[in-house]
Order: structure tokens, then C-alpha cells, then sequence
């Protein structure tokens, strides 16, 4: 076991080239003891009509078949035992951003990836989207294992570029994807909190599960200069050469209540909320909350 730890802290999985060994070693490094999954539930989806008999549910009955017929009809639904997930994962510019050996665009790569690996292992079917602005590539989800190797393929070929406008990203799935289903969101979230807590509650709306797993770099959380430091915004912001001491404390308290609106929201639609951070090694990242989430099922 101890052999396979050292792989989760960030600074070893930085040496190892390929995604999917990193994944592997990620997830076969802290859930050897893992029996269950996480995120097993079941969806409720419609599967046909049939004529009403007494004794059936008034509830079931489909009264807009009835108003065009005439005549009463029940709507059936049928379990799947199995997870439909999308990974959404912020390809944006302020993702490139890194103090230490990995950028957050790395440390999200990683989650991603080795979510997809256990979930995948798990016989649930994952699909992907990446995106800044705008949708940038969208992977149907499958369960076919074979799958794994196209999304790390996409995760691998990401490149950060360009603004980030997270709500109408999260109209879009909303009325793209159909079925019920899990979408975990990996991103600095770098936006308007209340505009993206609107798209997030449109998502819940279409009654999708959703876990927010907010990305932020070591330095980002704590604000350690302290000599004269150009702050240059990554995404078309301002330019500012200045004395960080002076600026940390309001940094520190706006960063604070960023994040508090949030958590805050995320809180009232029902929504996972997961702070992480790019010095994190993986274990505590992962494992510390998927343990949690098995609990309270």
C-alpha cells in the first residue's frame, strides 16, 4: 500500500507521462479497499404505455394522451441500475495558471481521468465535455471499457485557451442531455457566482445530480508573495505591478466570500461541493470525499 500512495502526491504524478497510468495508479492506489461505488444509484426512465385497470395508481395515468383519446392510459417507467455521468471539465485560460509543478489544468486532467477509470471499471458509462466560453468537444457517454482510452485521448489533447462564460454551458447540458444522470464539474469557477449558480440550478431543475469539484491553485488559496509582483489577469484582465502585502488581507477576504456564495448555493440546490486544491496530493482529494458520499448513501 505505501508503494502506491507515494503515486498520489502531485509532485511524483507530474514525472509519469501518460494519463492513463496516471489514473490507474490514482484510483488502484486508494480504493483497493473500495467494494462498492460511490456514485451507484438508479434513474427512472419512461418506458411505455397500457391500458388503465382499477386498482392502478391515479397518479400514473397520462392525461395528455387522455385528453387527445379519450380514454385512460398508464405510463411505465423502468429502473437502470446503472450511472449515466458526463465529466465537465474548464479547458479555459485561467486553467493554464501554476505556481507550483502543476497547473490546474493538470490537477483537473487528473481528477477527470481517474474518476473516469473507477467509474468505468464500475460498468457506469461516462461522457465528457470540455469547454471555456463555449462547448468546446462533446463525448457521448459510454460504458464499453474501450471508452476510457478516447477520453483520456480528448483530456490529453485539451489545450487552455480563451474567456470562460459558465452559464449558458450549463443551459446547454441542460437541455442537451435528456436522460437523468451525474455531472461532475471540474473548474476554477472563476466567473459570476450568481451566474453560475442560475446555469447549476437549471441543471438540478432537469433533475440531473451534480458535484462541483472547484479547482484552485496552492497560491491562488493563499496569496504567498511578498516582493514586488506583476498580477497580470489570464484571460484578457488587467495588468498590475504592485506590493502584495498591502493586497492580501482584501485578496484573502473577497476570495473568502467567493467561495462562501458557492458553497452557499451549491448547498441549497442540493449539490456536492468539493474544495480542492493543486498541492493536494490525490488521495486526500478523492478518497476523502467519495468515502464521505458512501456514507451518506
Amino acid at each position: 500500500m505505501e508503494d502506491s500512495r507515494k503515486y498520489l502526491d502531485p509532485k511524483i504524478l507530474g514525472k509519469v507521462s501518460r494519463l492513463g497510468i496516471k489514473a490507474r495508479l490514482i484510483v488502484e492506489g486508494y480504493i483497493s479497499g473500495l467494494h462498492e461505488s460511490p456514485f451507484h444509484g438508479y434513474s427512472v426512465e419512461f418506458a411505455q404505455h397500457r391500458e388503465y385497470v382499477p386498482g392502478d395508481d391515479i397518479r400514473d395515468v397520462d392525461w395528455k394522451v387522455w385528453a387527445r383519446s379519450d380514454r385512460y392510459y398508464i405510463k411505465q417507467y423502468e429502473e437502470e441500475t446503472n450511472l449515466r455521468a458526463y465529466l465537465v471539465v474548464d479547458v479555459s485560460e485561467s486553467m493554464a495558471y501554476q505556481s507550483g509543478l502543476l497547473s490546474k489544468m493538470d490537477y483537473a486532467c487528473y481528477v477527470a481521468a481517474s474518476l473516469a477509470y473507477l467509474m468505468l471499471r464500475q460498468q457506469d458509462s461516462v461522457g465528457l465535455v470540455l469547454f471555456d466560453e463555449k462547448v468546446r468537444r462533446f463525448v457521448r457517454d459510454s460504458s464499453h471499457p474501450s471508452h476510457l482510452k478516447v477520453l483520456l485521448q480528448e483530456l490529453e489533447l485539451a489545450t487552455p485557451s480563451s474567456g470562460t462564460h459558465m452559464e449558458p454551458i450549463f443551459h446547454d447540458l441542460a437541455d442537451r442531455l435528456r436522460r437523468k444522470g451525474l455531472l461532475i464539474v471540474i473548474s476554477d469557477l472563476l466567473t459570476d457566482p450568481e451566474r453560475l449558480l442560475f446555469g447549476l440550478e437549471h441543471v438540478r431543475h432537469r433533475r440531473h445530480e451534480v458535484i462541483v469539484f472547484h479547482v484552485l491553485d496552492e497560491a491562488e488559496r493563499t496569496f504567498p508573495f511578498e516582493e514586488m509582483t506583476l498580477f497580470e489577469g489570464m484571460e484578457n484582465g488587467p495588468r498590475l505591478f504592485t506590493e502584495p502585502l498591502s493586497l492580501r488581507q482584501a485578496y484573502l477576504a473577497e476570495l473568502e466570500s467567493f467561495i462562501g456564495k458557492v458553497r452557499r448555493g451549491c448547498r441549497e440546490n442540493r449539490i456536492d461541493y468539493v474544495p480542492l486544491s493543486t498541492s493536494d496530493p490525490l488521495d486526500i482529494a478523492l478518497s476523502s470525499y467519495l468515502a464521505n458520499r458512501l456514507a451518506r448513501s
